[in-house]
């Protein structure tokens, strides 16, 4: 019956971070200690303020379809907060609620693309990025980008990947897998680049906003000349630790944020309403509530780095944002470790869950087949065993 599958799903790729994930559970079944560092999902219980926020709704009975681009109290929220945050102003009818920053993600591509369209994706670039392009119908190009220059696009790299069919430009900042972060110069670099090209559009992934440990974060959008040609995508599930209640949103221009809602409308409609009423009391909330997290993850770098630092073969950057560390470590490529030969960044990562029994992803799902992707949304005692094992593991004893 696998014949009457389309093509479509066919030639979509499985989640690199999902499958690492399902593989660990697998382990953990058959009794192995497994550490997962493989999923971008604090560790953290969600603030009391917005547990009690979702009681409240629960009490308050809403349980009836919500509308589809969210509820007007929530849209208030978040053009509040971008006007707080980020210094940018959007009406409500330039916002759009989804199930998560992903279908947010997925509703731009689907009513922006055109076959054959060209969007350009700064490797290494979060994993779903290119399919969800595919999917679309539109082509992925990749800009690869390397360790030593921060993992950051340069505005040359971008002027060379334009063409006629270019329609898009995505990235994150800060960035998922690598932890690099954008400053405003460098912003403004990029955007004297697209000036030129006022043909495209620019999908700003800003979900880690809040986990930024270098200096106040940049928002693309609030460059002179590219509010109007830029869609800033966030969300809750990072910054306040609410990845299950899949809540994300955009701030677009009214044409496009129409065109997502009216798409959405036929696919999901509106987001669940209890992540909804519990996301405008996190919203609303400075960003001080939530700063304990946003410490712990700044140590729990700079802890992780120290410890990486010292096996050989890796090489480290300084991820300023985010929970990830993005580490090179094709120096052992052509090498065989314990009766295993490591030919590329996914036999390493394979390698390090069935040798150390700790769970990473490789960089190849990223864009960047000379890395892998560790999450430090773990505890530190988890961080300290976990390199442990992975020492113990490329030892050659």
């Amino acid at each position: 019956m696998s014949d009457f599958l389309s093509d479509r799903i066919k030639n979509m790729s499985t989640s690199a971070t999902l499958a690492m994930a399902a593989k660990a559970r697998e382990l953990r079944n058959e009794g192995k200690d497994i550490i997962g560092l493989s999923l971008g999902e604090p560790d953290f219980n969600i603030p009391d303020f917005i547990k009690e926020a979702a009681k409240q709704a629960v009490d308050d009975n809403y349980s009836s379809y919500s509308p589809v681009d969210g509820y007007a109290d929530l849209k208030q929220a978040i053009s509040d907060k971008f006007r707080r945050d980020n210094n940018l102003n959007y009406n409500l009818s330039q916002i759009v609620v989804s199930t998560g920053a992903k279908q947010s993600l997925a509703n731009v591509a689907m009513v922006i693309l055109n076959k054959g369209d060209e969007v350009i994706l700064p490797a290494p670039y979060w994993v779903s990025y290119s399919d969800i392009v595919k999917l679309a119908e539109g082509v992925p190009v990749e800009v690869p980008t390397t360790i030593d220059t921060d993992f950051k696009i340069t505005p040359d790299q971008l002027e060379n990947a334009i063409t006629p069919k270019t329609k898009m430009l995505w990235f994150s900042s800060p960035c998922n897998p690598s932890g690099s972060v954008y400053s405003q110069k460098e912003l403004e670099e990029i955007a004297a680049v697209l000036k030129k090209n006022p043909g495209i559009l620019v999908v700003s992934d800003e979900i880690y906003e809040h986990i930024n440990f270098r200096e106040k974060h940049a928002s693309i959008a609030g460059i002179d000349g590219m509010y109007d040609r830029t869609v800033t995508v966030n969300g809750v599930s990072k910054a306040f630790a609410m990845t299950g209640w899949r809540i994300g949103y955009i701030g677009a221009p009214e044409w496009l944020a129409k065109a997502c809602t009216k798409f959405q409308g036929q696919i999901t409609s509106g987001a669940n309403a209890i992540g909804q009423r519990a996301t405008i009391e996190a919203l609303k909330a400075p960003v001080s509530k939530i700063q304990y997290m946003i410490d712990e993850f700044h140590k729990r770098r700079d802890i992780l780095l120290d410890l990486l630092g010292s096996i050989d073969g890796f090489k480290l950057n300084i991820p300023e944002g985010a929970f990830y560390v993005f580490p090179d470590i094709s120096s052992f490529f052509g090498k065989t470790i314990k009766d295993t030969t490591i030919n590329n960044a996914s036999d390493f990562a394979l390698f390090l869950l069935e040798k150390a029994h700790v769970a990473t992803v490789t960089g190849e799902a990223f864009g960047n087949p000379n890395c892998i992707r560790i999450s430090y949304a773990a505890s530190e005692k988890e961080l300290l065993e976990a390199v442990t094992r992975i020492k113990a593991a490329l030892s050659e004893d």
